[in-house]
């Protein structure tokens, strides 16, 4: 059944049970924020659509509801949204509110696509691994991420915390297939792993003592 929601096109994909930074500043996003906290604090990010930036009939997206809301002094604000439930637009409406708004349908996972269990095992330690290298290159301490235990949570957190090309990350919120997406995400990994660890070796070579030696590289044989 279609209901009706504010949305707000962005540049980012927000997945199911995973938080998202966003700043609003824009005069009507201020507008539909303040609805939404007058309302059941609910709103969809999807992807920008035409040239204008309106979201396509047919864009899938991700409902996010605001957990913490902090209000500037100059009337923008700093909010923490977690992603609920997927959905399809399906056509915009037109209003009074200065914002987006559509009519939209809940987008669900099909039913049995569970991947076998050894590929969520094999999907956390491959994330985790990724996951440490990126600390590394940016110089912050190893801290092992929470990930869920049940499989379709997992893809979506690992999806979420992939730094890849916005096109790939929508078309991962995309699939409803839950084998089928960790199984893409257990191609992709190793290719971001490999560019963070080229990334990593230049860095320590950047910080050699100035003399022609480098740092010793720990990545060496792994």
């Amino acid at each position: 059944m279609a209901f009706r929601l504010p949305i707000f096109p962005l540049s980012v994909v927000l997945f199911p049970g995973t938080p998202l930074p966003l700043h609003i500043f824009e005069p009507r996003y201020r507008k539909m924020l303040a609805d939404c906290l007058a309302g059941d604090r609910r709103f969809g990010i999807t992807p920008s659509g035409d040239g204008r930036g309106a979201p396509d009939p047919g864009a899938i997206g991700c409902i996010a509801e605001v957990r913490v809301n902090q209000e500037l002094p100059d009337g923008r604000s700093n909010v923490v949204v977690l992603g609920s439930s997927r959905f399809v637009l399906r056509e915009r409406v037109d209003g009074a509110e200065p914002y987006y708004v559509a009519m939209v349908e809940s987008f669900d996972e099909y039913e049995g696509t569970e991947p076998p269990p050894e590929n969520a095992v094999r999907l956390r330690e491959m994330f985790l691994r990724y996951h440490g290298l990126l600390r590394q290159l940016n110089d912050v301490e190893p801290a092992e991420p929470a990930l869920p235990d049940e499989a379709v949570n997992l893809s979506f957190h690992v999806s979420a915390g992939v730094e890849c090309d916005l096109g790939v990350k929508q078309r991962l919120l995309s699939e409803r297939s839950t084998a089928r997406r960790i199984e893409a995400l257990l191609l992709l990994i190793p290719i971001l792993s490999s560019g963070v660890e080229s990334a990593l070796r230049v860095h320590r070579r950047a910080h050699g003592n100035g003399r022609g030696h480098t740092q010793p590289d720990f990545l060496a044989g792994t």
